[in-house]
């Protein structure tokens, strides 16, 4: 009997192997890092070839760590950064360019070139999606227009296209040599390509892109074997039988499954996502419409999604860039040198503002600087900002359900920074909650592969491993809560319009 699932967690800037037992405990991890590729401002890039060898190095660290065998193995999940976009050779099992990253910005002439007819939401009511250099659809156009030859290879059939998820699912399936070329829905629903009803590709959509159908991997469902691990794999024979993209991965590790329930992701960026159980919800307040999850051949789950570009990213950015801090850790003790702001809001539009704003053309602000201001309230700013930004997110989905959320369920790394989730709870108004495995990415995925082989039986059996570790409950009155919402709006508006054709 095998008594363990392995999920692969390829993230923006690390990939991870993590095994879990039935109670959804973790039993190992093995992690390591890949190097952030900026070549020109707003222009961000990882190495393809580089991030299948960590997967298969990480998948042997987690596998001695436990000592385990691909025997004691029931089945591999994977989950993934979403929108990044890797186009390949079949033939050659070679990248034609660096993996273009869903962070980056160089495609926003396209994006205004398919907007001239129509506007951003020319698509919106068929993807769920605007138009936005975000998604992954503008970055194969972009690969094709811009690589030498890669137009030609792609239109005689000789290139691939995929998330990272399918890029490790076809590597790690056996590559050229029969590697299965495909995607979950809540991928495909990151590409701009995707009809939402019938949950297949939209063949008018991709002929405006101009992006041939036959680079793109076959769309199944979330939960299913996709697969069996090639024969030189250290998993070999074990069956790869779960994806779901990373942010509704995170939500289906938090158990919430059915209409109403959320959870936040604090990672390099943040990421809300509100089931709407069946039901496809449109939003009108700057929201984007996705799929949540699909298990088997049961009907697709649908979610609104609040994205947030920058979040622990300007973290680092704070401790690589700046030298601020030298361990994304102290960023906390920083803070806490000081009891709040000193007046100073700190806006990370270092990508543009993604939801509700929606605004390509905004770039970061550090506004209400004084004499007074220390690196203190630098810290503090930063980290308020994830919150401020959550807050309006979550005022969208409120408005969007028309049924506030009581609590928020959330996971990722800074979820560690008491800090930030108390103020995070305190700007909120509602109590925040963190689960005692907070590693619900790599969990979500486990669970989905899980289920596909019947390791575990339904989705009650996984309700019963969700436990609570944390809760901050707000202490901030009204006034004090609507006057730094105030100013934080007033900030954001310092960041519209700085981009315009001659400003980098």
């Amino acid at each position: 009997m095998s008594d363990y699932v392995l999920a692969i967690d390829q993230g923006t800037t690390s990939s991870r192997a993590i095994i879990f037992d039935k109670s959804g405990s973790i039993i190992s991890t093995g992690q390591l890092e890949h190097e952030q590729i900026f070549p020109k401002a707003g222009w961000v890039e990882h190495d393809p070839k580089e991030i299948w060898n960590n997967t298969r190095e990480v998948i042997g660290q987690a596998l001695s760590k436990a000592n385990l065998t691909r025997h004691d193995i029931a089945a591999i999940g994977i989950t993934n950064q979403r929108e990044t976009a890797v186009v390949w050779d079949k033939n050659t099992g070679e990248p034609v360019y660096n993996a273009i990253v869903w962070q980056d910005t160089r495609t926003q002439s396209i994006v205004d070139k398919l907007a001239a007819d129509g506007g951003v939401e020319r698509f919106k009511q068929i993807v769920g999606l605007p138009l936005a250099t975000y998604f992954s659809g503008t970055k194969i156009v972009w690969i094709l227009d811009n690589v030498e030859g890669a137009r030609a290879k792609a239109e005689a059939g000789d290139l691939l296209f995929g998330t990272t998820d399918t890029w490790v699912l076809w590597n790690l399936t056996g590559g050229v040599n029969g590697g299965v070329h495909a995607t979950d829905v809540t991928n495909a629903s990151r590409t701009l390509f995707m009809d939402l009803e019938t949950l297949s590709w939209r063949q008018d959509i991709l002929d405006i892109f101009g992006v041939p159908a036959s680079m793109l991997p076959e769309i199944r469902s979330s939960s299913e074997v996709y697969g069996m691990a090639e024969s030189n794999s250290l998993l070999r024979e074990v069956p790869v039988a779960g994806i779901l993209g990373d942010q509704q991965a995170a939500t289906f590790g938090q158990a919430a499954f059915d209409q109403g329930e959320a959870k936040n992701t604090y990672g390099t960026g943040n990421f809300l996502i509100f089931n709407t159980d069946t039901e496809i919800v449109h939003s009108k307040n700057g929201l984007l419409t996705t799929l949540g999850y699909k298990l088997g051949d049961q009907p697709a789950h649908y979610a609104l999604e609040g994205s947030i570009a920058v979040t622990g990213s300007l973290v680092q950015w704070l401790r690589d860039n700046l030298g601020l801090i030298k361990s994304a850790p102290e960023i906390e003790e920083l803070a806490k040198t000081v009891d709040d702001n000193g007046g100073v809001y700190f806006v990370p539009a270092f990508s543009g503002l993604f939801a509700p704003y929606w605004r390509a053309d905004a770039r970061g602000a550090l506004v209400g600087l004084t004499r007074y201001v220390n690196k203190g309230h630098i810290a503090r700013a930063a980290l308020e900002a994830t919150a401020f930004q959550t807050r309006e997110v979550l005022d969208a989905v409120n408005a969007d359900s028309g049924v506030p959320l009581t609590e928020l369920k959330v996971d990722g790394g800074m979820i560690a920074n008491n800090t930030l989730m108390q103020f995070q709870a305190d700007i909120l108004g509602v109590p925040v909650v963190r689960p005692v495995v907070a590693e619900t990415t790599a969990l979500g995925a486990a669970y989905a592969a899980g289920l596909a082989v019947g390791f575990w039986s339904d989705l009650d059996d996984l309700r019963k491993n969700w436990q609570e570790d944390s809760r901050w409950t707000p202490n901030m009155d009204d006034s004090e809560r609507d006057r730094q919402m105030r100013l934080w709006k007033k900030a954001v508006t310092k960041t519209f319009d700085w981009v315009d054709e001659d400003v980098l």
